[in-house]
């Protein structure tokens, strides 16, 4: 079944990419015209057993977001604080329709990401993993999730990491079908009202005092 899995997963990402050409390069204007280039950007994720890869995204957030974010003073610059000034205006409606995710498509018909299945995190966020954490590397990471569906960025690690394991315990096409239909209802919905990821900041801190 995770055979059909990785055929579904291209044919559907090759299609994909084919029909939304249109909304895809719209999508990069307006990023030009909002906030200059580059329109995409490529993150280095940790994909399956933790293999890193650069994943794409529309850019949502003013060029140096890392740096701005520590500039600002934000304990977990790698993340999303409510009401975040490293938005960009282009980029809060990109990230409430998810529209910035589409160039994952590219990540999926490279075989370096599934449609559904544990979102990636950063490679320095994974250097903070547990060993009880590392299960959700067991598969390949995707661009929607069980996680997302539950909560997105309103749910903070520990509860993230349960439901992704849950996921992959009970992994099934049938799943794997009623995540993407749940996906679309998360589209233009309110703003997101993300929560401060204390257990990655405590234990990045943990690491840089050893």
């Amino acid at each position: 079944m995770r055979k059909v899995k990785t055929v579904l997963d291209r044919l559907t990402a090759a299609i994909a990419l084919l029909l939304l050409s249109p909304l895809l390069l719209a999508i990069a204007a307006w990023i030009w015209l909002d906030d200059g280039r580059p329109a995409l950007i490529a993150q280095e994720r940790a994909g399956r057993n933790g293999a890193p890869f650069r994943m794409l995204k529309f850019r949502t957030m003013v060029v140096d977001a890392i740096e701005a974010g520590k500039r600002l003073g934000l304990e977990d610059p790698w993340g999303l604080v409510p009401e975040d000034p490293r938005i960009t205006r282009s980029g809060r409606f990109l990230r409430r329709t998810s529209l910035d995710e589409l160039p994952q498509l590219l990540n999926v018909l490279k075989g370096e990401m599934s449609i559904v299945g544990p979102r990636p995190d950063l490679v320095d966020q994974v250097a903070n993993y547990s060993e009880l954490d590392r299960r959700r590397l067991a598969v390949q990471p995707g661009i929607t999730g069980w996680s997302q569906v539950q909560g997105r960025e309103e749910i903070g690690w520990p509860e993230r990491f349960e439901q992704d394991a849950w996921y992959i315990e009970h992994w099934s096409l049938r799943l794997d079908a009623k995540i993407v239909l749940a996906t679309f209802t998360q589209l233009f919905r309110s703003g997101e009202a993300p929560v401060e990821d204390t257990m990655n900041i405590e234990r990045a801190r943990a690491r840089e005092n050893r």
